[in-house]
């Protein structure tokens, strides 16, 4: 419902942001992107770990900017099954049956949270 955004960059200095489906909490010290189609943005995170987010919390609409570190990719296991369902059913909600494939569940830590001020 609340897209979230992910903002990375190269060995060269050269930013991408995207939208991403899903940020999912793991436990206090990690959470999980859903890695679907972003090529450039995994290309960016192999030569560079560090990546920023800004999340939406829906039940207030606050915003939250996360500085993250890339940690590793789960392929399959729970996490991931969760969040191939959450996606096939935000796929179903836009109209987008079939076009999203969760190809990892990719696990950041995070190194802070701030409060976004309007």
């Amino acid at each position: 419902m609340f897209p979230s955004w992910m903002t990375t960059c190269s060995s060269k200095g050269e930013p991408n942001t995207t939208v991403i489906s899903q940020v999912w909490y793991v436990d206090e010290e990690h959470v999980a992107l859903s890695f679907q189609f972003f090529n450039k943005t995994k290309k960016n995170i192999t030569e560079n770990p560090h990546a920023f987010a800004t999340i939406v919390n829906p039940g207030t609409m606050e915003m939250f900017d996360l500085e993250l570190e890339y940690d590793h990719s789960e392929t399959d296991g729970e996490l991931f099954d969760d969040m191939d369902m959450k996606l096939e059913a935000i796929a179903s909600m836009t109209g987008m049956t079939g076009i999203f494939k969760l190809q990892a569940a990719d696990i950041y830590k995070v190194n802070s949270l701030t409060p976004r001020v309007p």
